[in-house]
């Protein structure tokens, strides 16, 4: 019935239509259909998933060898600034030392050249946004990348690999990331619906008894097998019940995704990547090919430290105005296109995540940029921020429907496009792909009420 609708109206009857399934105020712009990529392009994101699986598990090794002596100290000791021991003890607790994150999700941009990684999640939102939009496009009869419940599945496969019984998920959402909470009540109903018992509650529904933790759905009580962590590390201090629940986590009557390693959900990692002193390291971990390809993906990046190099030393493969860097406060004089770098904080802060803590070097004067440097050079020690190189994605056809007219409308934009990777026993899926594409004139590309936002389809499927 939907596709004889889609096929026999307008553009516009197709974004009434995703309208009305949301049944909820809408804060981005709807499309009349997904955002559209190459076959080549789906091919070689689909091929990075397990690139990057590797990539998480070579950050993994690199840092526990580094705290316990096999690598250079100063690794560990980059991805350990400004986290309070507590969170240190976890990141290291040998019962947990194999634990990867249940969802990886890349911020990829299309460039001229081809795909930039610009930051890597493993703390993600919008998975459960994604898998609703894959469920209503799929019923106007597109075909979504992962299908109408790629999500669904990849989670309820993800959470199985934790626990092969019956497992029982709650995704515990926190108070600062409450603006999540509707997606992620909509992602557990969907699972439900599966047949897979799945519960979104905040962390003081959470129970606690002596044989682990439990929530209570329809006046039943049921043990938590398995808890999705939708809360930050930085943020520990503010969640209800949380030594309740580190205590279940420590004795292992629960089990934990993401796991509790802040190392893992640093910018900077990009940073330790392209480290010249590494590179034959990470050769041999990722394989010729592999890493070829993260050189070819990821930005060039560079950490942030304030403290001086020797004399005859510079920072590696940064220059201004053709001349190698010894410091950056050098940059704080750059001209505007000597100066196309954004600067984020790396992690382990309130102003990590999103668009907040982001400050693109050519878009702000002169005298701006040189504060925020300097910002940044003051925060090191605790909140150390990243330079990464500008990647300027190319530009974009979208559609979109303006209520004010009651039509659609075109739009020249930029795209963000994020794969939601789901790592399980048997692997890695791809379980959708949220597009985001925001006007020509936006420097950071985020969701916003300007935002086209939609899911990904494989152009000529």
């Amino acid at each position: 019935m939907i596709r004889a609708l889609l096929h026999s109206s307008s553009e516009v009857e197709a974004c009434l239509f995703v309208q009305r399934e949301f049944q909820q105020s809408i804060r981005w712009r709807v499309s009349p259909r997904p955002f559209g990529v190459s076959p080549s392009i789906y091919a070689e994101i689909e091929q990075l998933g397990p690139l990057l699986v590797e990539f998480y598990r070579s950050i993994q090794e690199l840092y526990l060898s580094s705290a316990a002596g096999r690598m250079p100290r100063w690794i560990s000791e980059y991805l350990e600034l400004g986290k309070p021991e507590q969170v240190i003890e976890y990141g290291r607790m040998r019962r947990f030392r194999r634990d990867l994150p249940l969802i990886i999700r890349p911020d990829m941009l299309l460039t001229e050249t081809g795909l930039a990684i610009t930051e890597l999640d493993s703390v993600p939102g919008g998975f459960g946004l994604t898998g609703e939009l894959g469920r209503v496009y799929s019923q106007l009869g597109y075909t979504v990348v992962g299908g109408a419940d790629g999500i669904v599945r990849g989670f309820a496969q993800g959470v199985r690999s934790l626990d092969d019984g019956e497992p029982v998920a709650a995704i515990v959402v926190s108070d600062e990331s409450a603006d999540y909470r509707e997606e992620m009540d909509w992602l557990a109903g969907a699972l439900r619906k599966k047949g897979f018992t799945c519960f979104a509650v905040s962390p003081r529904e959470v129970l606690f008894q002596e044989d682990g933790l439990y929530v209570e759905a329809a006046g039943v009580r049921q043990r938590i097998t398995v808890l999705y962590r939708f809360f930050e590390l930085f943020d520990l201090k503010n969640i209800p019940k949380i030594d309740l629940m580190l205590y279940a986590i420590r004795k292992r009557l629960v089990r934990v995704t993401p796991p509790l390693k802040s190392y893992l959900e640093e910018k900077l990692n990009l940073a330790l990547f392209h480290h010249p002193a590494l590179a034959n390291w990470w050769e041999e971990r990722l394989g010729a090919a592999g890493f070829a390809k993260l050189q070819q993906v990821f930005p060039r990046t560079w950490i942030v430290d304030s403290r001086p190099l020797p004399p005859h030393a510079v920072i590696p493969g940064l220059e201004v105005g053709g001349r190698p860097v010894t410091d950056f406060v050098q940059l704080a004089q750059a001209s505007q296109s000597g100066r196309e770098f954004a600067l984020k904080v790396s992690g382990f802060s309130e102003l990590a995540w999103g668009s907040r803590g982001v400050s693109i070097g050519h878009d702000l004067s002169q005298a701006d940029w040189s504060a925020r440097l300097e910002e940044a050079l003051a925060s090191f020690p605790t909140h150390p921020y990243i330079l990464q190189e500008f990647c300027k994605a190319r530009q974009v056809e979208a559609s979109y429907f303006d209520p004010e007219t009651g039509s659609v409308a075109a739009m020249r934009g930029r795209v963000r496009l994020c794969p939601y990777y789901f790592v399980h026993s048997s692997g890695v899926s791809l379980g959708g792909i949220l597009a985001t594409i925001c006007p020509v004139e936006k420097k950071l590309i985020h969701g916003m009420v300007d935002a086209v936002m939609a899911p990904t389809m494989v152009e000529g499927s």
